[in-house]
């Protein structure tokens, strides 16, 4: 199975990569006033992270609702935060795509149980919430 390919040639990584390129010279211009992605990440971490929870409420929505369109424009939306969060973070695309590429061919279940206890990093566990298997 080759790389996605959404019919314009070229592979989803690509697209992703371009889009981090455009916010990232964004965050160096630092033109809010032009800018959307300036004047989010002028506003600081925390709004940066709230703006991404949004999207993902938006996008989990749209899906549980069955609305295939709006579960296409928010996936884009939440593709778009995500990427403004690795901006404000420093991590690079490659980074991402090397982390993926690493767990290719390993079971989720079996990949998830090698991971340690995030607790011990100050993660703090949401309270006695039950997960899909």
């Amino acid at each position: 199975m080759g790389p996605l390919d959404p019919g314009g040639g070229d592979p989803v990584p690509a697209v992703l990569d371009r889009l981090w390129a455009t916010v990232e010279e964004r965050r160096i211009s630092g033109d809010a006033e032009t800018s959307h992605s300036a004047r989010l990440l002028a506003r600081g971490t925390a709004k940066v992270a709230q703006k991404l929870g949004e999207e993902a409420v938006e996008t989990v929505i749209e899906a549980m609702a069955g609305n295939r369109g709006a579960l296409i424009g928010e996936s884009a939306d939440l593709l778009y935060h995500l990427i403004v969060v690795w901006v404000d973070a420093g991590i690079r695309p490659e980074q991402v795509w090397a982390e993926l590429v690493r767990r290719e061919g390993i079971s989720g279940i079996a990949e998830k149980a090698s991971r340690q206890n995030l607790s011990a990093a100050g993660v703090v566990k949401a309270g006695d919430t039950t997960k899909l298997p």
